[in-house]
């Protein structure tokens, strides 16, 4: 993180408009400080979908895992008649 993606809460209300367009433009989070104390990050809507997004898959892959660790397995036999129940499709394999 760069020195200029810290700002003091003061730099916020005065030039907020403009930390908008910054934050748009460079998709890089800004830490705002409050007496020398950082207290909040801003970032753009955008990356922070896209973080939100990371997270939900860091979840899934962590839960996988821990199935696995826990020898919580289905043959994939079984699984892709589960997938295949659930949606309706058909087996299109000769």
């Amino acid at each position: 993180m760069r020195s200029s993606n810290i700002k003091p809460i003061s730099y916020l209300k005065a030039n907020a408009a403009e930390v908008l367009k910054q934050l748009a433009e460079e998709q890089e989070p800004l830490i705002i400080t409050q007496n020398g104390e950082a207290k909040a990050v801003l970032q753009d809507v955008h990356s922070y979908e896209q973080t939100q997004e990371t997270l939900a898959l860091l979840k899934v892959l962590a839960l996988g895992t821990q199935e696995v660790e826990a020898g919580q397995l289905s043959p994939l036999n079984e699984v892709e008649a589960r997938l295949l129940a659930r949606t309706g499709a058909r087996d299109s394999s000769p």
